[in-house]
């Protein structure tokens, strides 16, 4: 994940829809919305920042040989309640 500028919601979409076909790794994904949500000068919409929270962390584990925290199907509703939020 790449690109300059801060990212619109499409952007971060396109990274939920990344993780969840398995085009992007969850280290990746975790490690570009970290550099977004840390960056204090930026200003998100209520919905960015929702989904940036949700994909900063989304590579955590219990420990070091533990399963994801959050599982396959927990990460793909994610995306669906992004997808549904933008739509209303």
């Amino acid at each position: 994940m790449s690109g300059a500028g801060q990212p619109d919601l499409d952007k971060i979409e396109a990274c939920f829809a990344g993780v969840v076909e398995g085009r992007v790794s969850r280290d990746a994904a975790d490690r570009w919305a970290g550099r977004w949500y840390a960056d204090d000068t930026l200003e998100w919409d209520e919905l960015s920042l929702w989904a940036l929270r949700l994909l900063y962390g989304i590579d955590l584990r219990s420990g070091p040989e533990e399963p994801y925290l959050y599982d396959d199907d927990q990460v793909r509703g994610w995306l669906e309640e992004l997808r549904r939020r933008r739509a209303s």
